[in-house]
């Protein structure tokens, strides 16, 4: 009889033990699963988990270790840009003119957008910022100012931030996507457009460009895309160079797609902020008898920016709260951009990738962080060159808790897995970094990254390792 519930007490033994396994002992378990899976065969797995309270490692593996980051990089970036710009700073952008006016309305001179390095002008994402809300308003401030005619043109003023746009190490298929356009002074609308796209069944046009949205009547479409097998989705990239006039279309666009099509990098935002004022001022009875141009083009052809003569309105930007909360939400690499060379620009340097980086580092190595713990390539994570270790950054997210903006800062994170967790996606790397409160209570700080995988779906394995702190 004794020896017929042995079975039943070592069963329920071995329940009360499970039961009573730290979330350390719980995270090694599923840590090792992961990493013996398949998928992760030739990959560099790490996770870090630390008592958000105290900091305290509750568990790392691989912590110490340079890794991938992809768009996780922008919880490091967002917190710096938080504590060294705070948060309530705003972009200005400001549109005078050159020249004089005379009594008959005609300016004797340039429009002049001047810009101020604000990554929202022209966007959708805020009442404030949207396209036709800017041109009206503009077109409201040139009318009050009694401009009636242009003998000169639009300039759009890029000059504060010089003439490279794109950071160093990115990788060419991504540059000339909307996910790869880069910074300007005078960036506008995202820095992005769209084609509208259909595959058909013709064998020698295989994929039709339908239209732009906007119209972009300066740039040359060169179609080389093919038609992808139903369920194929979208292979198709645009490889556009900033500044160029020309974009090849190349891969695919499968017959059937849902989607209406893709999004492509303005090459060139400054001057098509100006030119879509231009446009629209000649559409309102203003014309003007140069064509559009740039600080940048002016320059090339050495010819001089004028001089302004009046400020005609001021504009500003959404604050830095709400420009993170995008940025993040929505892992906008734009916006990380624009903030990385505004630390640099805010701190009296050269408006560039690089020094903005040096201006990070040296605020996190004042915190105690090892430069050396953070080799940063952008201000996005879309560089896979960019590595940083996984305790540099849950460091990153652990003094954020004691600052003033914090709740905003974590307002901004996407929830993922039913945790408030930043997700990095580049090729074969998966990652996520943020905040989690247990059921009772417990808070943790978790950065997981895999770089190197294989295969499709690591996403849901990543999520069962952190399911073991739930």
């Amino acid at each position: 009889m004794f020896r017929k519930n042995i079975p039943l007490i070592l069963l329920l033994l071995c329940q009360g033990f499970a039961f009573a396994q730290s979330p350390a002992q719980k995270l090694e378990r599923a840590y090792n699963n992961l990493t013996a899976d398949s998928q992760a065969k030739y990959a560099t797995t790490a996770l870090v988990v630390l008592d958000a309270a105290t900091g305290k490692v509750i568990f790392g593996r691989n912590e110490n270790l340079g890794v991938s980051t992809a768009s996780t990089l922008k919880t490091i970036t967002s917190a710096t840009a938080f504590s060294i710009l705070g948060k309530d700073f705003r972009y200005q952008t400001t549109l005078a003119y050159s020249g004089t006016l005379t009594a008959d309305g005609t300016l004797k001179g340039d429009l002049i957008i001047i810009g101020g390095g604000d990554p929202t002008l022209g966007s959708w994402r805020y009442e404030q910022t949207k396209e036709g809300y800017i041109l009206n308003e503009w077109v409201k401030a040139i009318k009050a100012a009694g401009i009636k005619k242009i003998e000169g043109s639009v300039i759009g003023d890029d000059s504060i931030w010089g003439t490279q746009s794109t950071p160093e190490g990115w990788v060419w298929q991504d540059i000339g996507n909307y996910y790869g356009a880069g910074p300007s002074a005078l960036t506008w609308r995202e820095n992005q457009f769209d084609l509208h796209l259909k595959a058909t069944s013709s064998p020698r046009n295989q994929v039709t460009v339908l239209k732009s949205v906007p119209t972009m009547p300066y740039l040359k479409i060169v179609n080389e895309l093919s038609a992808g097998a139903e369920g194929t989705g979208d292979r198709a990239y645009a490889f556009l160079p900033p500044l160029s006039e020309i974009a090849y279309l190349r891969g695919s666009w499968a017959r059937g797609i849902s989607k209406s099509g893709i999004s492509l990098a303005l090459p060139d935002p400054a001057f098509d902020a100006a030119y879509r004022l231009q446009d629209t001022l000649m559409r309102a009875g203003i014309s003007a008898s140069l064509p559009a141009t740039t600080a940048r083009k002016l320059s090339s052809e050495q010819k001089a920016m004028p001089a302004v003569t009046k400020q005609l309105i001021t504009l500003n930007s959404p604050t830095l709260s709400q420009i993170i909360y995008w940025f993040q939400k929505k892992s906008v690499n734009l916006y990380g951009e624009h903030l990385i060379r505004t630390l640099a620009w805010k701190s009296g340097k050269e408006a560039t990738t690089r020094n903005g980086v040096q201006v990070e580092l040296n605020y996190w190595a004042g915190k105690g962080l090892d430069k050396n713990a953070m080799n940063i390539i952008d201000g996005s994570g879309l560089s896979p060159a960019t590595r940083v270790t996984p305790m540099a950054m849950a460091t990153v997210l652990f003094q954020a808790q004691k600052e003033p903006w914090f709740k905003d800062y974590t307002n901004s994170f996407p929830e993922n897995n039913g945790m408030t967790l930043k997700s990095g996606t580049i090729n074969d790397v998966s990652a996520y970094a943020g905040y989690y409160t247990s059921a009772n209570g417990q808070k943790y700080i978790i950065v997981i990254d895999i770089n190197n995988y294989s295969g499709s779906g690591i996403s849901r394995k990543l999520f069962t390792v952190l399911d073991a702190l739930k």
